[in-house]
């Protein structure tokens, strides 16, 4: 690896940096991104048999909004109905859309540096490779003919870096797009289930 990283040159190095932080962009979003982490199956099941009722006091309704991002809106709605200002439907409406907002910007979070790192790793590649045919130019002198060492340098060069681009910024973009599925996927279901809790919190509410 570290002949492979010498033959590469110096423009490997910010190859190398966009590696690891892809890297650990993408092991950060597996893990938040998780079902149990965003929308637990049963949790709006058990959140509209206990909303059937009555709502609950402050402590079950914080305890919901730390156990995932679906949780989170959920309290947020349960929260405005348990306040006395809140009677109609467009101010529970307005309370979960605020929630979402947030909601969303977690899901989202990260996912615009993975983007750029995607875009932005074959131009550092196609920049490697500009450097190394500048390299194989250098190495032809009108006077002393080719330099092999140089010239071989410099191919190793160019054909280093644009492959080190694209095996950075494939997986990348692959990973991107899952990403914003699974968020989409997510914001889909946090916006039926707040639809579906509706009901129960303006019985409540009214």
């Amino acid at each position: 690896m570290i002949s492979i990283i010498q033959a590469a040159g110096w423009p490997i190095w910010p190859l190398i940096l966009c590696s690891i932080a892809a890297l650990a962009l993408i092991i950060e979003r597996l893990s938040s991104l998780r079902p149990v982490r965003v929308a637990p199956a049963t949790l709006l099941d058990e959140v509209l048999t206990i909303t059937r009722q009555s709502l609950p006091n402050e402590e079950v309704i914080r305890k919901l909004a730390d156990n995932s991002v679906l949780g989170s809106v959920l309290a947020a709605g349960i929260r405005a109905a348990s306040q006395d200002h809140v009677r109609d439907e467009t101010q529970l409406r307005q309370s979960f859309e605020t929630a979402g907002r947030v909601a969303v910007h977690r899901l989202e979070r990260y996912l615009n540096a993975l983007g750029t790192i995607a875009s932005a790793a074959p131009l550092l590649g196609l920049f490697g490779t500009v450097v190394g045919m500048i390299e194989i130019f250098g190495a032809q002198s009108p006077t002393s003919g080719t330099n092999p060492e140089q010239l071989a340098h410099g191919i190793s060069v160019a054909l280093y870096n644009t492959a080190f681009g694209l095996i950075i910024a494939i997986p990348s973009l692959m990973f991107y797009r899952y990403f914003r599925g699974r968020v989409d996927e997510f914001v889909l279901q946090l916006e039926m289930a707040a639809e579906r809790l509706l009901p129960n919190l303006l019985r409540h509410a009214a």
